[in-house]
């Protein structure tokens, strides 16, 4: 999936509905959208081109926008591999599933091993 493209001297990017919209029209959520796709899916952007992109605003969006994309695409695989380590550690440091943890039984009700009988008092 394209999610950059230059085109008839502006800049565009593709928008949640699937259409393209002019670059400097972009807002942050739209730019969170990108990223999230760019580390999730497999997409690919248009070059940036100086000479394909004239209106100048729409240039400097572009190019850092793309940059940024580009860059985050390249070292998505470390960027995951990061992720997963963090969470081993922090998994481990938790007790990796090793300490007491509530079970359900068959009603779907939670039972504690720590549970005691007050029948029993």
């Amino acid at each position: 999936m394209k999610l950059l493209r230059a085109d008839s001297g502006s800049g565009f990017f593709l928008d949640e509905s699937g259409a393209y919209k002019k670059i400097d029209e972009i807002n942050k959520v739209e730019l969170l959208r990108l990223v999230d796709l760019t580390l999730n899916e497999d997409v690919e952007f248009d070059e940036y081109d100086e000479a394909v992109i004239q209106n100048t605003a729409h240039r400097i969006i572009y190019k850092s926008i793309s940059e940024k994309l580009s860059g985050l695409q390249e070292r998505k695989q470390q960027f995951v591999d990061e992720s997963q380590r963090t969470f081993h550690i922090d998994y481990e440091k938790y007790g990796g599933g090793q300490a007491s943890t509530p079970s359900s039984d068959e009603s779907g009700e939670i039972e504690s091993e720590t549970d005691t009988d007050t029948d029993a008092v």
